[in-house]
């Protein structure tokens, strides 16, 4: 099972879990030092320690992303197909983001 891209997800400043792209789809896992926080990311990702799995990204995530007119300046500047949405989820989500997830890609 070979990962394509994966990032790191924060909560405010603390490593909260893994986000990553396979063959089979995305998967989101909590960091097991958040866990003992019991704050959930999203009312759809509760916490546990089982790794979410989804053919689609993840709902959530897909709502930390650029829409419109921004999404356009977003893909042309970054270099990132609009579709992409994995992509695009690495490299806008790092950096002044209006709620307390970030995600940043792991080199």
């Amino acid at each position: 099972m070979r990962e394509l891209r994966r990032g790191q997800v924060y909560f405010d400043k603390d490593l909260a879990g893994y986000i990553s792209e396979k063959p089979e789809g995305y998967f989101f896992e909590y960091d097991r030092e958040f866990l003992k926080k019991n704050i959930p990311i999203s009312l759809s990702l509760p916490p546990r320690e089982k790794p979410y799995e989804s053919k689609e990204l993840f709902s959530f995530f897909k709502g930390l992303l650029p829409e419109g007119w921004y999404l356009d300046i977003v893909s042309a500047t970054q270099k990132v197909d609009r579709e992409d949405l994995f992509g695009l989820l690495l490299c806008t989500t790092g950096v002044d983001t209006i709620g307390a997830v970030t995600v940043r890609k792991i080199k």
